[in-house]
């Protein structure tokens, strides 16, 4: 009978320490847990980037880049806003070298976006390999595509793929500014918490707005989440402080989503009253519905529709006091913030004059009916008009061509924010009145115009005068004492 086989010797003496069992365990699961979160923000990015590719050749943009991205929608924010930037920032050398490299066929077309994410990153970026189909068509051409890459750059007579990118301005950066929601609760309580992490100053000129350093960023801290605070620049918050609606007026917030300015509105007015807002994009009237839920405010009401269709003499809109319309505009005040210097239609704008473009001239004609028939409304007292533009078409030209209506109608302009330093360009007699900021003045670029009718009482340097003394005066006897004991969705009226 042959001899049983003998066991091989074991080497060790005894049980293996446990950790060394554990640390391979963990690097596999460290490793698992890097390539799902890769899995997932690239189609996340994909997701956003259809939608501003899309926008930006339509001309008809769902919202910026960074809205976006930082909508409820989107759970891994922070790798899908850098995925989405840098892809976005490759973009034209992305196409170039998958077009020369025949993989973009008709087969990927339908997922174009999710393979140019996927292969900034893999050849870019983190290089993280997936098991996703678009990640396996990738890694086998990585070889060929690396191949072609070098020779765009040999024919470019560049050394490196940096050369290849076109200048991109960077955006310099600025206070972050944020906006308590005086609805839900107190400026002093937003501060005693901030403060624990971070520095905070209180705004001169805007109530219930704090400054912090840049680059904080907030978004997914409880207090934003919540909506007890709303990240808003500060030139944005001067539009509702200088309409300064009170508390039980009815208003009409004409141009509405994404929101923050209608529910700004609505703490102004201590929830009081009603706020009729109106979003003509189906979209867009979304991405409102969910700001005002965040919000808390209950006194609004969202009209899925045109403002241009609201009819002034339906009973309904009889008592409207007040009116803010901030109607569609080229952003260019905006542009830097809103990243628009990365989009694609940038450097086609470049090449022509954009403050006479076409697309100027027919926002221009759009926003001269609105502010017409803003005005028109019979019982309307203060109506401010404002645009994120830096152009005299959309601007001053706005303004002066309506002011024949305006003085026909009782109106004459207000001075809002009077120590404010900049104000309209000198093209016709009053221009004074109205408000301008500037990146230089480290604010986004807005313009702001204030039409009080003259029965209001006043003269219009009073009656525009410094509104946020008004608006302090009303806080302090208004709800500032934590959120409203229930909370009800606003309706949404299809119109």
């Amino acid at each position: 009978m042959p001899p049983p086989p003998q066991q091989p010797k074991n080497r060790s003496r005894g049980p293996a320490p446990a950790g060394e069992n554990r640390r391979p365990q963990r690097r596999m699961a460290s490793r698992d847990a890097a390539e799902r979160a890769a899995f997932f923000a690239r189609r996340e990015a994909a997701a956003v980037l259809r939608r501003v590719l899309r926008g930006d050749a339509t001309r008809r943009a769902a919202g910026s880049i960074k809205s976006l991205v930082y909508s409820p929608t989107v759970r891994n924010k922070r790798a899908t806003f850098a995925l989405v930037c840098q892809t976005l920032k490759y973009l034209p050398i992305l196409k170039e070298v998958l077009a020369l490299t025949g993989i973009l066929n008709s087969k990927w077309k339908k997922q174009e976006e999710l393979v140019y994410v996927t292969t900034y990153d893999i050849l870019f970026g983190q290089g993280i390999a997936v098991s996703g189909s678009v990640e396996q068509l990738i890694m086998l051409q990585k070889d060929s595509l690396r191949t072609t890459l070098d020779k765009v750059c040999a024919r470019r007579k560049v050394s490196c793929v940096e050369d290849l990118l076109g200048n991109k301005t960077a955006v310099k950066p600025k206070p972050r500014f944020l906006r308590v929601n005086t609805l839900k609760i107190t400026t002093e309580s937003v501060i005693e918490e901030l403060n624990k992490i971070h520095m905070v100053d209180k705004d001169d000129m805007i109530p219930d707005m704090l400054v912090l350093p840049p680059g904080t960023d907030l978004h997914n801290h409880p207090l934003v989440t919540d909506g007890k605070v709303f990240l808003q620049g500060r030139a944005s918050c001067m539009v509702a402080v200088a309409l300064c609606p009170k508390p039980g007026w009815k208003v009409i917030d004409a141009c509405a989503a994404p929101g923050n300015k209608t529910v700004h509105l609505a703490a102004l007015m201590n929830g009081e009253g009603s706020i009729v807002a109106c979003e003509l994009n189906k979209e867009r009237a979304k991405t409102l519905q969910h700001t005002v839920r965040r919000s808390g405010a209950n006194n609004i009401q969202i009209v899925n529709g045109d403002f241009l269709e609201v009819d002034r003499n339906d009973p309904s809109y009889a008592e409207v006091r007040a009116i803010l319309l901030d109607p569609s505009c080229s952003g260019s005040g905006i542009s830097t913030e809103r990243l628009d210097y990365l989009l694609p239609s940038h450097s086609r704008d470049n090449e022509d004059d954009a403050s006479t473009s076409s697309r100027v001239m027919k926002l221009s004609a759009f926003q001269k009916k609105a502010l017409s028939h803003a005005l028109s409304f019979p019982s309307v007292e203060r109506v401010v008009y404002s645009t994120c533009s830096i152009h005299q078409a959309e601007n001053e030209d706005v303004v002066n061509s309506v002011l024949p209506l305006a003085t026909s109608l009782g109106f004459e302009l207000a001075t809002p924010f009077p120590q404010w330093h900049r104000r309209g360009l000198p093209v016709f007699q009053g221009s004074e009145h109205l408000l301008r900021t500037d990146p230089e003045d480290g604010l986004e670029g807005f313009f702001i115009a204030l039409f009080v009718r003259k029965e209001a009482g006043g003269t219009s340097e009073e009656r525009g005068k410094d509104a946020t003394v008004e608006v302090r005066t009303k806080q302090v006897r208004g709800r500032r004492n934590g959120a409203f004991s229930s909370l009800r969705l606003s309706r949404m009226i299809l119109w």
